[in-house]
């Protein structure tokens, strides 16, 4: 078991508390509007399915 002096010694905040930061082509595919459309209606697709499967 750490003693206090070893438990002390941590930062609160260190370098790899912090998540990595996205690249160019992820953030263009993130904001890619043609992209969010689609898989927009893909969702509503699965879920359409999953409804008319449960109703019949």
């Amino acid at each position: 078991m750490a003693n206090i002096q070893d438990r002390m010694k941590n930062k609160a905040y260190e370098d790899y508390a912090y998540a990595t930061r996205p690249g160019k082509m992820t953030l263009f595919w993130r904001r890619c509007l043609i992209k969010q459309v689609y898989m927009f209606f893909k969702l509503n697709l699965k879920i359409m399915m999953m409804v008319v499967k449960g109703h019949s």
